[in-house]
């Protein structure tokens, strides 16, 4: 059987209770199934883009899984500086900064929709959001702050306007001033991106809550983003890196803007992809790493892996083994 020598033999999984989930990881790698080795490769790259310390490090994220339990992990990675930036969507300001005064409720995906509606429930998935621990409170404490963030603005940014990132230190800054905030502001992810002085950079900033009481209170105040001031600061690091690397998860404009600004850079390093879209449709949110080669934005040579399944279950994996691997 000389011709199988070369080759690596399936192995069964076994688990007892001595199992750790850094040691199922490394079963679901040697189990060569379909998505589990994709997940334990996965694990594999993230570890050795964190040990890496001429990697310029990306995160970027959808607002939905903000509005459940995975915002936790997100937190973390950011209190313990595994990122230097992230970029997300305005809807992570929304929910982060909601969930610091107000719960959001367990719901179901086949709930009356009309009768949430009576109620004043939103269903995102199923989570439940009422409107008194969304908008309305989003409403009363965003004007709060604004007013606070504008009448501190520095003579450029009253030129210019604010950038996204000093605007989420700024509201970090606020939340641990705030009384009301307290109890919950180190569950933030706001508050550690303050704390640690790391960039979350939202390119539409409107496209949310957060962004529409910024429209809002613009109509009577000299309030504005400075986006460009956004797309310079990541200009000044991807020219300036000397490797990089990103856990991307989910698509839309958090991916691309990481991969598009990773092509001045001569491309990604080290690429984890965290996905439920397919490529058959051409859209950004399912297009596969190999693709993004033919772009520039992933370096041919590079390690990279995509890991479909929903963020809600293959993240905690992926970021428990982490955890484990570089123990404190």
């Amino acid at each position: 059987m000389k011709k199988f020598q070369n080759l690596r033999p399936v192995k069964d999984i076994k688990i007892d209770r001595k199992t750790s989930i850094n040691d199922l990881t490394k079963k679901m790698f040697e189990s060569g199934g379909f998505t589990a080795k994709k997940l334990a490769v996965g694990v594999d790259i993230l570890e050795r883009m964190l040990k890496d310390k001429d990697c310029l490090k990306f995160l970027s994220f959808p607002a939905c899984i903000i509005a459940t339990g995975t915002r936790g992990i997100i937190k973390e990675m950011i209190r313990k500086k595994m990122f230097d930036v992230l970029i997300t969507t305005c809807g992570t300001l929304d929910h982060d900064l909601a969930r610091i005064w107000k719960d959001y409720y367990h719901g179901d995906f086949l709930m009356d929709d009309g009768e949430l509606l009576k109620k004043g429930i939103n269903r995102l998935g199923n989570v439940l959001v009422p409107n008194e621990s969304y908008g309305d409170i989003l409403g009363t404490k965003s004007k709060e702050f604004l007013y606070k963030i504008y009448e501190n603005f520095t003579e450029e940014q009253k030129k210019k306007g604010i950038t996204t990132h000093e605007f989420i230190w700024k509201l970090g800054e606020l939340i641990d001033q705030d009384p009301d905030a307290q109890e919950k502001k180190e569950e933030s992810i706001i508050y550690w991106s303050w704390k640690n002085q790391i960039p979350i950079i939202v390119p539409g900033p409107t496209d949310g809550s957060v962004g529409y009481q910024v429209w809002e209170f613009a109509q009577d105040h000299d309030f504005r983003f400075h986006i460009l001031g956004d797309e310079q600061l990541l200009s000044d690091l991807t020219w300036g890196a000397k490797k990089q690397g990103a856990l991307i998860i989910g698509g839309g404009i958090s991916k691309h803007h990481i991969i598009w600004w990773a092509q001045f850079g001569r491309g990604l390093d080290y690429t984890v992809y965290m996905t439920t879209a397919q490529e058959y449709d051409g859209s950004l949110s399912g297009a596969q790493p190999r693709e993004a080669v033919s772009w520039g934005k992933i370096k041919k040579e590079s390690l990279y892996s995509l890991v479909y399944g929903d963020a809600t279950i293959t993240l905690p994996i992926l970021y428990s083994a982490i955890v484990e691997r570089f123990g404190k």
